[in-house]
């Protein structure tokens, strides 16, 4: 089954009125979300979470096609449209070293990939960086049937640069951005990229386990170096009150988008889509 939850803003601007509007969609093996804007404003919002994680990339466009064809807003025109694949299977590569002929080597240092694989890679301007990936291909193909052209990018590039944007601390600050069964830990300083990664876990140990040992890794000190949370985390939750076990300075990064002005749920959710 798949549960939806549907937040729809005030608007002036009614959704028939798509000629200048941005359709962004993000999709993982846990869910399918997407929101609509214009140049002012996030009009729109609807998400749906999958109650049990789907097994693999076929799987996960059958459950796209049922909800493009029972979702009439999806079935709209748009200006322009962004795909965001969310997925633990990237690497970044500086500049400097990026060879575009090299792209399966360079993923293979991380993940096992496969000969018929088919790997992208976007630039991040922001850190003179490429973050190399294997989008879902299948579901590219049946998006292009859908709209025609449009842009993708893996939801790491969009994360790192919205976090970049808004931070301009000299001191060293930790962002853990979460979902249902994995998360991704990014160290910034100022501008300036330290660390990237993503981590599978089952239980609140695996959770501090890994960000514990980023910590260590990076020589962090846990009574002073200030971590902020995105996602589907809350201060009721298990992962959320290890954490604070072990760090002393953990916040929530709320967004500035007014969409949340019309949402019930947290403004440090959906950050990737609705963060500001």
């Amino acid at each position: 089954m798949t549960k939806k939850t549907v937040i729809k803003k005030n608007s002036n601007i009614t959704l028939s009125d798509t000629k200048d509007t941005k359709l962004s969609i993000q999709f993982n093996l846990d869910g399918f979300s997407f929101c609509i804007t214009n140049t002012k404003e996030t009009l729109y919002f609807a998400e749906y979470v999958f109650e049990e994680t789907l097994v693999t990339p076929e799987n996960l466009l059958s459950k796209i096609e049922e909800i493009f064809k029972t979702d009439i807003v999806l079935q709209k025109d748009f200006s322009s449209v962004l795909v965001i694949h969310q997925s633990n299977l990237f690497t970044l590569v500086p500049n400097a070293y990026f060879n575009k002929d090299k792209l399966s080597e360079y993923l293979n240092y991380n993940i096992k990939t496969l000969a018929t694989d088919y790997i992208a890679f976007d630039d991040i301007d922001t850190i003179s960086a490429k973050n190399i990936y294997v989008p879902y291909i299948n579901i590219n193909n049946y998006l292009f049937q859908n709209f025609g052209e449009f842009k993708y990018e893996h939801h790491l590039t969009v994360l790192i640069e919205k976090l970049i944007n808004i931070n301009d601390s000299e001191k060293k600050k930790v962002f853990v951005n979460v979902c249902k069964n994995n998360f991704d830990i990014i160290v910034l300083q100022n501008k300036q990229l330290i660390l990237a990664n993503s981590f599978s876990f089952e239980t609140k140990e695996d959770f501090i386990y890994y960000i514990l040992f980023t910590f260590e890794q990076l020589k962090l000190n846990v009574e002073e170096i200030e971590l902020y949370f995105t996602g589907a985390i809350e201060k009721e939750s298990e992962i959320y009150t290890i954490t604070y076990q072990y760090i002393r300075n953990v916040f929530f990064l709320e967004s500035k988008n007014n969409i949340f002005n019309h949402l019930d749920t947290s403004k440090h959710s959906n950050y990737i889509l609705l963060g500001t």
